[in-house]
């Protein structure tokens, strides 16, 4: 996504507790697409000071912040987990874990968002776009704390989309439809059907530039897109209803 926005124009500030990717994203997106096209930095979502100063820094170094994607969250598997990850029966899984998890997925999320409005308010304008799943992951077993956590973010945009829309501030969710091959450590990986790493990419374009202006309360998934429409119809067609049919319907507006 952030090489798609870069392809486009965009300037990226890429921020991770992994300082070492960031900082070889960044060199990488520089090198194709001009010096000052990406930053990296060191930040740990759970802190909401550390959230407030990549902001910060973003504007002081970028000039100003349009637009935050929401794409971390705790890792599923690694070192200290079993080869299937969090994906485990109540009963299995570690109570440390599942507090993990929902503090950077959920409260992580919350900080960066915050951090972000703080700023977005004092332009009246700004763009969150929260990376969301599919809907089998909310209700699924063995998904928890995993799909606990999406579920919760599907009614932080909800909720926080009616709450800053008169502030100029649109937030939508953006799922891939899918699970994505980017996890080499995902147990029987070549025989699983996986979608492709940049399926994302075009919602992800149109979700950033002034054609999705307007816009807000959505979900969007990246594989209803259809390339062969007019990326409106195409961003049109690609919406969900929202996962909690109670809440009021998000906004879409014919540009």
């Amino acid at each position: 996504m952030a090489e798609a926005m870069a392809q486009c124009g965009g300037r990226l500030s890429i921020a991770s507790d992994n300082e070492k990717g960031c900082r070889k994203l960044a060199r990488q997106l520089n090198a194709c697409f001009g010096e000052g096209t990406a930053m990296a930095l060191k930040l740990d979502i759970t802190d909401i000071e550390q959230c407030r100063t990549a902001v910060q820094e973003t504007v002081s170094l970028m000039g100003k912040l349009d637009v935050l994607f929401n794409n971390a969250r705790r890792l599923m598997r690694g070192q200290g987990l079993p080869p299937e990850g969090n994906s485990l029966p109540i009963w299995e899984t570690d109570p440390v874990i599942y507090a993990e998890t929902v503090n950077v997925n959920v409260v992580g999320t919350f900080n960066m968002t915050r951090a972000a409005v703080e700023c977005f308010r004092t332009q009246k304008f700004g763009k969150i776009v929260n990376i969301s799943s599919s809907l089998r992951n909310f209700s699924n077993p063995y998904n928890s704390p995993y799909g606990v956590t999406k579920a919760a973010l599907e009614a932080q945009t909800l909720i926080w989309s009616v709450e800053c829309e008169k502030e100029g501030i649109m937030i939508n969710s953006l799922l891939p439809g899918g699970s994505v091959d980017a996890d080499i450590k995902r147990p029987n990986r070549e025989k699983k059907k996986l979608q492709p790493v940049d399926i994302m990419n075009p919602l992800a374009v149109w979700l950033s530039s002034d054609r999705s202006d307007g816009v807000t309360g959505c979900r969007f998934n990246a594989k209803l897109w259809t390339p062969e429409l007019s990326v409106d119809l195409a961003a049109r067609k690609a919406r969900e209803e929202p996962v909690f049919s109670s809440q009021p319907v998000g906004r879409f507006h014919d540009n």
